[in-house]
This record gives C-alpha cells, structure tokens and sequence, in this order.
C-alpha cells in the first residue's frame, strides 16, 4: 500500500503521511515551530457564528 502523501501547511513540500514523518502534517520541526508561533501571536483564528456567543436569537 502506498503511503499517503500530504502538503506542509506552512510551505507546501510533499510530506509523506506515515511513522517515518515525525513531525507530520508537517515537513520538519521547523515548520511546525513556525506554525505555532503564529497561534500563539493569534494571527490564526476560529471565526465565530451567532450561535457561539451566547446570545439567544
């Protein structure tokens, strides 16, 4: 069976989806790094709905 192959969210290199990808859906530690940095900066963010705020329609 051939293994899955995936984008890096952060620079798009193929990154194939298996055990021997530790940093998988990443390509190395350093995307992954560079993705939580722009979490925790929220530069990414969960848009909310009417129905998240609490407020009854």
């Amino acid at each position: 069976m051939k293994p899955r192959i995936v984008p890096c969210p952060h620079c798009k290199q193929d990154v194939e989806w298996s055990a021997s990808s530790p940093y998988r859906p990443f390509c190395s530690e350093r995307c992954k790094m560079i993705d939580l940095g722009l979490w925790a900066d929220e530069q990414y963010r969960v848009p909310l709905t009417s129905s998240d705020t609490g407020v009854e329609e």
